[in-house]
């Protein structure tokens, strides 16, 4: 099965910025984003990339502008580029794939970003 593995969280001040990476095959997946648990045991979807569109992006509404997803198929890593950091935006990130010709989703363990002055 493949695997993902977070990487790039930490702790910052609010207007800051922040990378993530999850590292894994990305050939593997028809589509890949990120989640967020937040609070409780909610889990909110953050962005995706799909293999349609030449890898169009969409966003959830609280952090288009501020986020960017992006794929590097040399290094084999999708990337969550966070920018503009609010207190909010706290929480564990996920990793997530749809595997090609399957419904099935994977998700890596996730990182921990807190945003905090």
């Amino acid at each position: 099965q493949v695997q993902l593995v977070e990487s790039g969280g930490g702790l910052v001040q609010p207007g800051g910025s922040l990378r993530l990476s999850c590292a894994t095959d990305i050939n593997a997946f028809a589509r890949m984003g990120w989640y967020r648990q937040t609070s409780g045991d909610r889990r909110e979807w953050v962005a995706t990339v799909t293999d349609a569109g030449k890898g169009s992006t969409t966003y959830a509404d609280s952090v288009k502008g501020r986020f960017i997803i992006s794929r590097d198929y040399a290094k084999s890593l999708l990337y969550l580029e966070m920018n503009n950091l609010r207190p909010e935006d706290t929480g564990v990130y996920f990793c997530n794939g749809r595997v090609k010709g399957t419904s099935r989703d994977l998700f890596g363990q996730g990182t921990q970003v807190t945003v905090s002055s």
